[in-house]
């Protein structure tokens, strides 16, 4: 009763607070009462919560490492109660959620505290997960201590999870429950939650370091060539490459390297600042809790860039035509882009495809792995198409053995046996991480037996798959495809290019090239292709206008919505395009006020041009 009376009391002083008030000290805590200013500053809302959605992110990054087995042991020990387990990154981003009663965990999925979702307070307002990285210490924050109403039904504890190397806060263990007595237990929780994820983070960062270290020293024991060795919080440089390297230098071999260490024997020339490049030589550094880092060589080329780079034996090219346009970016038949990491995707795979260099090509679903792989082999003057097989394809699965037909265990292996081989041939097995064990060996002795014919081998698979080494020894070179999202720089190219592919002539209104530039993109060039097609499909002019484009190209964040939510956001979307953005008119034709056509427009993130 005493903490109803309570929270009936801080609820009185939070409306008197919205309507201009000061709290009153001795009833609401001095962090909330902090919380609620900076909330207010911020023109949170009170009664919808509306919070960015990320669902890319590093799943197998230091600090998840870390919580995982804590929160498998949290989850062991509190299953069945009413408590929910959450860790966020340093910038409040939601990583992880276990257990959690049913009716809880579906009363956090309608407030979004999920994993992609960020819990910022610049977002939410006063939250446990907010209080406790603004202030970078414990906190508990109990349903009415919320700044938005949504979330009163629940009390929080959150604690800073600092990385005990830098000291810096790595993120948030937060547990949240339904208001009640045990409420105010769970802040010791949460604490020795975060201090047994830090003690795990230590354990794996000295096991990272001792990794890294030995590499270092074996590689420097003999010899005084340029050696760098990269971790995600450890740089060390001999005296060779120290002396030739800048700060800038250091961030360009480290992004060079993420891309360079996903295959074996890996080497690319990297251009580095002042106009000097080096060729580069990648090992991947293991440790027992996983990747510690990369190891790199380095040969400084103070000349002008080579015009050759060293192949899969490691001898130079041979020149042939193209062989000098190394170092320039590729115009691809039928691509477009001019983002620099999109232009070392290019010219890779055509140095590949012209010394027959077995590649592997990474990035995510929709990103033109395997229109990269066709366009590179078209580049060297090839006559015939490269032959496409998809290991995720059902027939190729080991578990079809017995179902008849072409499937089976050896359905793969034997696909690939028959497929066109010998020198200007091109074999694309797309999925490689769908091939099961049982298959890999057969699959990597098919790949290297048409490789031994003189086919070119490109294998394209996800960011981060598992792939049995007999299978990633197969190729030589490895690169990375980017997203969209970060490269929309191309997004005019890009455009222009795929309504090219209509074949109707189409062409883009400037007003769309806003719209596509502040989307995320989840599905990338595919994505964009498809929303392309339809619009231009579907267009009213001899252009794709902004009311071609879908309801959802309307509008400003990415939180998932329910089907109720997407129906009423593109409704309210159409009426407000028929209406010319006229939000009066809108709401007249939907029998709703203005009022609420800007409150949901808030809540959906919609933005259209003002009426002209």
């Amino acid at each position: 009763m005493e903490s109803e009376a309570q929270g009936r009391t801080i609820a009185r002083a939070r409306l008197k607070f919205l309507e201009g008030s000061e709290p009153p000290t001795p009833v609401v805590p001095e962090s909330v009462r902090d919380s609620w200013k900076r909330s207010k500053l911020l023109g949170i809302g009170i009664d919808e919560v509306v919070v960015p959605y990320r669902p890319d992110y590093d799943r197998e990054s230091h600090l998840m490492r870390a919580a995982a087995p804590v929160l498998d042991r949290l989850e062991q020990t509190l299953a069945g109660s009413d408590v929910c387990v959450i860790v966020t990154d340093r910038k409040g981003w939601v990583r992880d959620r276990r257990v959690g009663e049913a009716r809880l965990m579906a009363h956090l999925d309608r407030v979004h505290l999920a994993p992609g979702f960020s819990y910022a307070e610049q977002f939410v307002g006063t939250n446990g997960i907010g209080v406790a990285l603004e202030e970078r210490r414990s906190s508990v924050v109990l349903g009415a201590e919320h700044f938005n109403e949504r979330l009163q039904k629940v009390s929080c504890a959150a604690s800073p999870i600092r990385d005990p190397i830098s000291g810096r806060v790595a993120g948030t263990m937060n547990l949240t429950c339904w208001n009640g007595p045990a409420s105010s237990l769970m802040a010791a929780l949460a604490q020795e939650s975060a201090d047994d994820i830090e003690r795990v983070m230590y354990e794996i960062s000295t096991s990272y370091e001792r990794a890294l270290l030995e590499a270092f020293r074996q590689a420097t024991h003999y010899g005084d060539r340029p050696v760098l060795c990269i971790g995600d919080d450890l740089l060390l440089a001999n005296a060779a490459a120290a002396e030739r390297l800048t700060g800038d230098d250091h961030r360009l071999l480290r992004e060079a390297s993420a891309e360079l260490g996903h295959a074996p024997r890996t080497r690319r020339r990297v251009r580095l600042t002042g106009g000097t490049s080096a060729l580069v030589r990648c090992r991947r550094v293991d440790s027992r809790a996983g990747v510690a880092g990369y190891l790199l060589d380095l040969v400084f080329d103070d000349g002008p860039p080579a015009e050759a780079s060293t192949g899969a034996a490691g001898t130079r090219s041979s020149g042939g035509p193209g062989a000098a346009a190394d170092a320039g970016p590729r115009a691809l038949p039928g691509l477009a882009g001019a983002d620099p990491a999109w232009n070392t995707a290019s010219r890779t795979a055509v140095r590949c495809a012209r010394e027959r260099v077995p590649l592997l090509i990474y990035g995510e679903a929709g990103t033109g792995k395997s229109a990269l792989a066709r366009a590179a082999h078209a580049f060297t003057g090839a006559a015939s198409a490269p032959a496409v097989l998809d290991a995720a394809d059902p027939r190729y699965r080991a578990e079809a053995l017995g179902s008849g037909g072409d499937s089976g265990p050896d359905a793969l292996p034997d696909a690939l046996r028959a497929a066109p081989a010998g020198p200007g041939r091109a074999l694309v097995l797309r999925h490689l991480d769908a091939v099961a064990p049982a298959q890999a060996s057969a699959v990597a002795e098919a790949l290297t037996a048409a490789a031994a014919r003189g086919t070119w081998i490109v294998g394209t698979l996800g960011p981060a798959p598992e792939v049995p080494d007999s299978l990633l020894r197969r190729f030589v070179e490895a690169v990375t495809v980017p997203p969209l999202r970060h490269r929309l720089a191309d997004l005019p190219a890009l455009a222009e290019c795929l309504l090219r592919r209509t074949g109707a002539g189409v062409e883009c209104s400037p007003d769309v090239l806003p719209l596509l530039r502040r989307q995320n993109w989840p599905g990338n060039v595919g994505q964009l292709e498809s929303v392309l097609r339809k619009a231009a499909a579907g267009r009213r002019t001899y252009r794709v206008e902004p009311r071609d484009l879908p309801p959802s190209l309307h509008t400003v964040g990415h939180r998932s919505l329910s089907a109720w939510e997407t129906a009423e956001r593109d409704t309210l979307v159409e009426a407000l395009l028929d209406a010319g953005g006229n939000k009066l008119l809108a709401a007249q034709r939907l029998g709703i006020s203005r009022t609420t056509i800007y409150r949901k427009m808030r809540a959906y993130g919609i933005t259209l041009p003002t009426p002209r």
